[in-house]
């Protein structure tokens, strides 16, 4: 191997352990919980209500329909005593309904429900409230710390799920890539580890289900009840199609020369349905417009899967070949990808208008940032592939001139030494793209006029010398060959990388809860608490140290309750008068449950700082800190305790 191709391995080598470690780094970085999809939008009795009466059931109404779990409601009564409830079931035939009957001779004091359900995307659903029977008692069951599941259990299914897309996206491009391109080559490696890979972490995915539905330890993943429940429910039985199809898709082949319409249309079927797996569990299963939605996940998935995982095929046979890749392979491949590009843009505004629901989304809520970034990561990857093209049409036209070039000298060449054999095999080169295969084209043609020559002979001797001919226009094209197809390397490499990330953000994205239920919850969490007085503000004093550096923060927490609330934060300046700062961040702890900081998520809203949604599950003095940022360097952090009723 020469020292070029040495160092062109190791720097192959180094950019490859970067991309696994950035990868690393977003995968795990990113992997807390997955936001809840389903938004409860009411409850009755209402949180923080106090009755004359005891009430016969608790129903809770949501965004979309859920499943129910059978440990969906934990009632728990003032001594933390659990109450013994009825079956878990849905209220008068609604899907986006839970309730659960309540015994007789509950007594008095405040009472506390925590439930669990799924939502309709397959995500679980939790949390907490409080009702007084009488009159509120001076003590309250505590809610558990982390309401949203075991830690281990959700961090180990978010990890299954993003080797399932990659699995996904290497299975479905490598395919893809082979039977369009035709280049099978090192790429068949890649259909294997993509089928391994969405093999594996469908299977993991399908044992953690039970675990990750309930918030259980990873342990109950062996419980054979909890496999059982699994099996019956919607995404254990699209996790278990999966599976099946895999096992169908191992005997399926996959071969440039195998295109025969029955061999495709098995190939094509095997595919949708695989996509039709993640749709079928994913948000576009719930909301409005559900086929249309189904329909464009779908394309949006495959799309996605051909795009960067023929990326990977690509940057494979770049790499790995054993022989330079023809120009007109990656011509070919350039074309795939701008359809590819084509639907998923189309695809993408019909799924986040949809996911959104309104232009104040994209920038109040969870849902909305994620996209935002997607959006701005899809761009640089639109860039990347905008320089691959541009490079893939330099190498395509130098291999054209280079052809040309052969044969113009060929044609120089006398009759004797095989000239029209050296025009023919020029032609068809470039007719099947093997012409364009790097360096070694001029060699190939120059072997293969004097097989032709040693032929004409008869005696297998080497033939006469034929005249010198001007080694110009075959060079010249030849190191612009090896120039392009370097850049073409570099441009596929990056963007194989930035297609990494824009996959860890599709992932993320379908695990946050979308911007149209957040705006709708918080609208009922408004039109619920219409008439309520609202919670008195709270001053906080400041003061960085800095001349002019002092002032307070008036806080308003409204309405200031156990559940959703709304706040609202203004600065105020030495001389009393309204001033902006750089930023302003709340959290509030409660230390006596050890909850918390739960993060209030400001926004600055043009004069002063705002929050919806900000949830404080239980009844208790709550420590609320306010951090003010001033400048670039000075910052202070400052507390003070509310009353949550």
């Amino acid at each position: 191997m020469s020292g070029r191709g040495q160092r062109e391995r190791r720097r192959v080598a180094r950019g490859l352990a970067l991309l696994g470690t950035v990868l690393v780094l977003v995968l795990f970085g990113g992997v807390g919980g997955a936001s809840a999809h389903a938004a409860l939008t009411g409850a009755d009795p209402q949180d923080g209500s106090v009755l004359k009466t005891a009430p016969r059931q608790v129903t809770l109404t949501f965004t979309e329909s859920i499943g129910l779990l059978d440990d969906s409601f934990r009632v728990l009564d003032p001594g933390n005593r659990r109450v013994h409830t009825g079956e878990p079931g849905h209220a008068d035939g609604r899907s986006d309904t839970a309730r659960v009957t309540l015994p007789k001779g509950l007594g008095t004091g405040t009472f506390t429900v925590a439930w669990r359900v799924v939502s309709a995307d397959s995500h679980p659903v939790s949390g907490a409230f409080t009702f007084s029977i009488g009159k509120p008692s001076a003590t309250v069951a505590p809610v558990p710390v982390d309401p949203a599941g075991d830690r281990v259990s959700a961090t180990l299914y978010d990890v299954a799920r993003y080797f399932a897309y990659g699995g996904l996206a290497l299975l479905i491009g490598a395919a893809a890539f082979v039977l369009v391109c035709g280049f099978p080559g090192p790429v068949r490696r890649l259909l294997l580890a993509g089928w391994w890979t969405l093999f594996l972490s469908t299977f993991a995915l399908l044992l953690l289900r039970g675990p990750y539905e309930r918030g259980t330890g990873p342990m109950d993943a062996l419980d054979p009840s909890v496999l059982n429940e699994t099996l019956v429910s919607r995404p254990g039985l699209t996790l278990l199609a999966r599976l099946v199809l895999l096992a169908v898709v191992a005997f399926h082949p996959v071969r440039a020369d195998r295109r025969e319409p029955a061999v495709l249309a098995l190939g094509a079927l095997l595919t949708v349905s695989l996509a039709v797996t993640w749709a079928a569990a994913e948000h576009a299963s719930a909301g409005i417009q559900v086929p249309v939605a189904m329909v464009s996940s779908v394309l949006h998935l495959l799309s996605m899967a051909v795009w960067l995982g023929g990326l990977t095929a690509l940057l494979t046979a770049l790499y790995r070949s054993a022989e330079p890749l023809p120009a007109a392979t990656v011509n070919r491949f350039s074309r795939l990808a701008l359809g590819s590009v084509a639907v998923l843009v189309v695809t993408g505004v019909y799924q986040s208008w949809r996911g959104l629901g309104s232009w104040d989304a994209l920038t109040s809520t969870s849902y909305g940032r994620v996209l935002v970034a997607k959006l701005v990561a899809v761009l640089c990857l639109l860039a990347g592939a905008a320089y691959s093209r541009r490079w893939a049409g330099r190498l395509m036209m130098a291999a054209q001139e280079r052809v040309e070039a052969a044969v113009a000298v060929a044609e120089r060449v006398p009759e004797t030494v095989g000239a029209p054999a050296v025009v023919d095999g020029a032609v068809s080169g470039v007719v099947s793209g093997a012409s364009t295969t790097g360096d070694t084209a001029a060699g190939g043609a120059d072997s293969a006029g004097a097989a032709d020559a040693d032929d004409i002979t008869g005696d297998g001797s080497a033939p006469d010398p034929a005249p010198a001919a001007d080694p110009a226009p075959d060079s010249a094209p030849s190191a612009e060959t090896a120039r392009y197809r370097r850049a073409l390397r570099g441009s596929v490499l990056a963007e194989v990388t930035v297609g990494i990330v824009v996959l860890v953000i599709t992932t993320l994205l379908t695990g946050t809860q979308p911007g149209r239920a957040a705006t709708e919850a918080a609208a009922s969490s408004a039109t619920t608490a219409a008439g309520e007085p609202a919670g008195a503000p709270t001053v906080i004093p400041f003061d960085v140290g800095t001349p002019g550096g002092h002032g307070k923060v008036q806080i308003e927490l409204t309405p200031g309750r156990v559940g959703e609330n709304s706040v609202q934060a203004v600065t105020f300046g030495p001389d009393g008068g309204i001033v902006s700062v750089p930023e302003l961040r709340l959290t509030f702890t409660l230390e006596s449950q050890r909850i918390g900081p739960i993060d209030a998520e400001l926004a600055n809203r043009g004069g002063y700082w705002g929050a919806d949604g900000v949830t404080l599950p239980v009844a208790g003095t709550w420590t609320m800190r306010a951090t003010v940022r001033t400048s670039d360097i000075d910052q202070v952090t400052v507390s003070k305790t509310v009353r949550i009723g």
